[in-house]
């Protein structure tokens, strides 16, 4: 580790777009949100974060900064043995996010985000969490911050992976399967549909719920908001001094995609430069074929969640009743994007592939077998996307510098694997 690469702000790259995302709205009278409007959910500074379009750069506290240091800087790694296996004369870095204590990029939010919370009283936190690496980051950033925190982890999620729960609760997070018995919200959606496998959408539903309906209690995510982006950004500002210190820029820039916490905080440093001074790089956001937002979804005002209790948020979307198919990749089972993301897209500022799940477990595996690390399922869909643009130098002789996010290990994902080694998996077919 290398404090000196650490930053000690992070980039709002909100401040720097040619044309900002779209007010957030009261669902009820369509009116733009305020930062007031807002704190009534989150922290009051985060909700101040969210809707901030001025400041390019927000200082990180000192408190934030010490946690930080028990992990970052995080290693930049070039893929010598993953370039050789492919015969590519790409040069493919990775941004290894797996190594800190949690296992995941996830914990760049949850510190600052329980630290302001605890700031301004807060005794109590709730989220959601997918395949569960959000729960156990925020499940240790309240034990260390001495906040209560309650999680609802999608059910088909907590199925498939049972130790991220037990993660969760022994930092002492009590954890429900979601949809549950214990909102109105769960209630309603297992009355509709008691086979109900649970989703982002409906584990958002019951959080929101249980932070608006219990006192001093904040509800914290980990992804899609422009504020969670923004905490991320420590990825991308390390690795643009870690590529200069290896002497090559990023041609390409890779990262999974779910709501656009870790593909952000990889490519908004990056981008700043695209903006402002024109730098050709090709930003490629990667999702799954069966939950394909950017690739098939629709740009336009929709829920954050299923139950409909979040703001009206501008984005590419689904539908927020879409039901996702139940891949490995519980982190990428969302129906919307994050609303800086949509609009850098629509921008052309960027652009998004859909992998078939079978297709990002192979790539996971290649990687697994050069480079000794397991990739955590979300992931694999960036390595996925970073074979497939390899590739393309072999037939064009190109000796791109490719750079993707790892954004977490995939050592309590080892089901997913079995199933794919023993040839169980499949390839959901996109609904829409």
């Amino acid at each position: 580790m290398d404090e000196s690469e650490l930053p000690r702000q992070w980039y709002n790259i909100q401040a720097d777009m040619i044309n900002k995302p779209l007010p957030l709205l009261n669902p009820a009278t369509k009116e733009p949100l305020t930062a007031e409007d807002l704190a009534h959910i989150f922290a009051a500074e985060c909700a101040k974060q969210e809707l901030d379009q001025e400041h390019a750069w927000i200082d990180i506290p000192e408190e934030v900064l010490e946690r930080y240091k028990y992990y970052r800087s995080t290693p930049l790694v070039r893929a010598y043995a993953l370039e050789k296996a492919l015969g590519t004369p790409a040069h493919i870095y990775f941004k290894n996010e797996s190594v800190n204590p949690l296992g995941s990029h996830k914990i760049n939010s949850a510190l600052p985000q329980c630290y302001y919370c605890k700031q301004e009283g807060t005794t109590n936190v709730t989220t959601e969490t997918g395949a569960g690496q959000w729960g156990a980051a925020l499940s240790y950033a309240a034990k260390a911050f001495g906040l209560e925190c309650a999680v609802y982890q999608v059910k088909i999620s907590m199925q498939q992976k049972p130790y991220r729960s037990s993660i969760m609760r022994t930092f002492g997070a009590t954890v429900e399967g979601s949809p549950s018995m214990s909102t109105r919200a769960g209630k309603d959606i297992i009355t509709r549909d008691p086979l109900h496998p649970g989703s982002l959408g409906t584990a958002i539903s019951e959080a929101v719920e249980l932070a608006t309906t219990t006192p001093n209690c904040k509800y914290t995510l980990g992804s899609v908001m422009s504020h969670v982006s923004l905490h991320q950004t420590v990825i991308g500002l390390e690795a643009e001094k870690q590529m200069e210190k290896a002497g090559e820029y990023p041609d390409t820039i890779i990262a999974c995609f779910g709501g656009g916490s870790n593909f952000g905080g990889l490519a908004f440093p990056f981008m700043r430069h695209t903006i402002k001074e024109g730098k050709k790089i090709d930003f490629i956001a990667a999702e799954p074929s069966s939950c394909p937002k950017l690739t098939h979804g629709k740009f336009e005002y929709d829920f954050g969640d299923e139950a409909g209790y979040t703001p009206l948020l501008p984005m590419y979307t689904l539908g927020h009743e879409f039901k996702p198919a139940n891949i490995h990749a519980g982190g990428l089972r969302y129906h919307g994007a994050g609303t800086i993301v949509s609009q850098l897209l629509k921008d052309g500022y960027m652009r998004a592939v859909d992998i078939p799940q079978t297709e990002s477990f192979a790539a996971g595996l290649l990687f697994a077998q050069t480079e000794s690390i397991i990739p955590a399922p979300e992931s694999c869909h960036a390595i996925a996307a970073t074979i497939r643009e390899a590739k393309k130098c072999i037939e064009t002789g190109e000796e791109k510098v490719i750079l993707f996010n790892l954004s977490g290990h995939g050592l309590i994902d080892m089901t997913a694997y079995d199933s794919y080694l023993n040839g169980d998996l499949t390839d959901p077919e996109f609904k829409g």
